[in-house]
């Protein structure tokens, strides 16, 4: 009788049965893993599972076998860790800037990597909340040419728009383009993450400035042949996270030292927002000072309105007068 040609594959068949089928609560016997093959068309004497486990063990397969009722072999440790997965799925929920189909497709992908019973409790976790994605697909691909780019060292062309209201057609929320459709040249340097959104930090030569973009409202990236340039700018102690605290809501802004008084209890809040590093003098016993750069923008004033009164601009006078100005525009 012929010899079934799946038998070759028998070693790797079981090896995947092991990782999709056993976890620390669902064994599977020898005959369990018999049955398991038959229905992928190989049959197997029991004496030869025995040998095929300890092969998979010497080659790092973390294979257990718990003995007496209930027992069996199963998988004791993977790669990641049903917490760990479980923190990428909830990761990867909480991105706006990943739409709804490229969440479910990284999600399934997540899957793989657990035991079916265990990508059945992922699956239930991914119904917890109904949180806001972006609409805009092509932002999981802007991302990798943006990487591509830094990496490369390259200038890069794109258009950028913003979302309108337009009450005169049948789509009333709609795309404009910013600059009429003419392409932005930038020098790319860094890719954070701030405030669910993806962000590109790029030097902008006509300004002499750093810039950022929001990625899902960039479409058509191209890759120059230019260097970029903005090094002077972007030295070795430029760091992206550091550059994010300081940005509100990441909105432009001319950024400056800002003496703040604070009551004591914000110390978490402020510890939160700028690090860890933070440099603090006592006011008096319920207040303290501390220096902080910032780019002054009014998502910095509602920062300090949403405290409740508990954080106080103190110098620049310049960056106090503009927060007073600012609160009276809102009373009028």
């Amino acid at each position: 009788m012929p010899k079934n040609p799946n038998q070759k594959l028998k070693l790797l068949y079981l090896c995947r049965i092991l990782l999709q089928k056993t976890d620390e609560d669902h064994k599977l016997g020898v005959d369990g893993l018999l049955q398991q093959l038959a229905l992928c068309g190989i049959e197997a004497e029991r004496k030869s599972i025995y040998s095929d486990i300890a092969a998979l063990q010497n080659f790092g397969l973390d294979i257990v076998l718990q003995r007496g009722p209930g027992g069996g072999y199963y998988v004791a440790s993977r790669d990641f860790e049903l917490p760990e997965l479980k923190l990428l799925v909830d990761a990867i929920q909480c991105s706006r800037f990943i739409t709804e189909k490229k969440s479910n497709e990284l999600i399934c992908k997540i899957e793989s990597l657990a035991s079916e019973p265990q990508a059945r409790a992922l699956q239930r976790q991914v119904y917890i909340a109904d949180r806001s994605k972006t609409v805009n697909e092509s932002i999981y691909y802007n991302i990798d040419t943006l990487h591509a780019a830094v990496s490369a060292g390259v200038q890069i062309t794109f258009q950028y728009f913003e979302w309108m209201i337009d009450f005169s057609g049948t789509e009333r929320i709609r795309k404009r383009y910013r600059k009429n459709g003419a392409r932005y040249q930038v020098s790319p340097w860094a890719l954070t993450w701030d405030d669910e959104n993806y962000y590109l930090i790029a030097y902008e030569r006509t300004s002499n400035t750093i810039r950022h973009y929001r990625v899902d409202k960039m479409e058509h990236i191209q890759l120059t042949e230019l260097l970029r340039e903005g090094q002077n700018l972007f030295h070795n102690q430029f760091n992206p996270a550091s550059y994010s605290r300081k940005v509100f809501g990441m909105f432009s802004g001319e950024e400056k030292t800002v003496r703040l008084q604070c009551e004591n209890r914000f110390i978490g809040v402020l510890r939160d927002r700028f690090g860890a590093d933070l440099m603090v003098q006592p006011a008096d016993a319920d207040h303290f000072y501390v220096n902080v750069s910032v780019v002054v923008s009014p998502q910095f004033f509602s920062w300090v309105f949403g405290l409740g009164g508990g954080v106080w601009i103190v110098d620049p006078s310049d960056v106090r007068d503009a927060f007073q100005k600012q609160l009276r525009l809102l009373l009028e």
